[in-house]
């Protein structure tokens, strides 16, 4: 790597994506305003095609591929999100996609990434290496590894959604005070703050991360990139990268403010908040942002703030689990 993804990068990848992607919506409701004291927007990733914002980049970089690449195929690694935006793209542009998923990745996704026509390899995700799985499918086959975030094509086409945001919010007539994402290896929450940082320098853009699993908030402190003590243990399931990725943290250096940190309670919270005033389903791993708005870690009050709720495959059970919460 010789120098680092830009602005520019970002709006290329939107015009590889336009009529790929869906223009999400910029989400408000009037009751969370007047309780937070501030104005809260709710990107609604979770209603991209495939439930997560991760097809932008998947889609982005398979078509920046050169067509004889694109028939060797490609494999990736995934709990689920990633799996299912490589799987669609690569359906979408007629290549075979391998995906590596944890024996333990909820059914759905894997379910779905399968309706696209991947072919799925289980590994445990303890005992197991999904990168060595991963490139020794590569070797065998010539097939391009995608990565889930660690690559310029990867979180130029996240970035897009940020695009999309400060777009949106200028057209009411908003200027944002901050903005936050989900992370996990950081590929969104960075591939954001370009897009973001790009039309609206003064507005802060945050990374969102479940408690005991934010390496990249002790990254940023400590300026040198941390690892995580465990590799499973939050309901998060799409946020348990163990270290930043490294074109991902040079990016979070310059471009992302503090990082915000966020219990599974509290995650279980934002779920049902989520449903309840904005009648959205979102996962987990996509409630992180949200939760930090809703418990005042990422201050609202007197503010203008936007949170992506990045992804809405969530199972039954957790999502029952998170509806129980609200008491009348």
């Amino acid at each position: 790597m010789t120098s680092l993804p830009t602005f520019a990068d970002v709006q290329a990848a939107a015009r590889r994506l336009e009529g790929i992607t869906l223009r999400t919506p910029l989400l408000e409701n009037a009751r969370v305003n007047a309780m937070l004291g501030g104005r809260l927007f709710l990107k609604a990733e979770c209603l991209q095609r495939t439930g997560s914002f991760k097809l932008r980049g998947a889609y982005n970089f398979l078509a920046s591929m050169s067509e004889a690449d694109r028939r060797k195929g490609v494999v990736g690694w995934s709990s689920g999100n990633h799996a299912q935006g490589l799987a669609e793209a690569a359906r979408l542009l007629g290549t075979k996609a391998t995906i590596v998923m944890p024996a333990d990745a909820p059914a759905l996704k894997v379910a779905n990434t399968r309706a696209s026509g991947a072919e799925i390899v289980l590994y445990d995700r303890v005992k197991d290496s999904r990168e060595e799985i991963g490139l020794g499918i590569a070797r065998k086959t010539g097939a391009t590894v995608v990565p889930p975030y660690d690559h310029a094509w990867i979180l130029t086409g996240q970035g897009t959604a940020g695009l999309e945001i400060v777009e949106q919010a200028k057209a009411l007539g908003v200027t944002l005070d901050a903005v936050a994402a989900p992370c996990s290896g950081g590929g969104l929450s960075t591939g954001i703050a370009l897009a973001v940082k790009g039309l609206s320098p003064t507005t802060t853009v945050h990374a969102g991360e479940p408690a005991g699993f934010d390496d990249l908030a002790r990254s940023l402190r400590s300026g040198k990139k941390e690892t995580n003590d465990k590799l499973t243990g939050s309901i998060c399931d799409a946020l348990l990268a163990p270290t930043p990725g490294d074109i991902t943290f040079a990016l979070a250096k310059t471009l992302l403010g503090p990082g915000l940190v966020v219990t599974d309670e509290e995650v279980l919270d934002a779920m049902e908040t989520a449903f309840r005033e904005f009648k959205l389903v979102v996962e987990p791993g996509g409630a992180v942002a949200l939760a930090a708005a809703l418990t005042g870690k990422l201050p609202v009050k007197g503010r203008t703030v936007a949170v992506v709720c990045s992804g809405g495959n969530v199972d039954h059970a957790t999502f029952a689990r998170a509806l129980a919460r609200h008491t009348a």
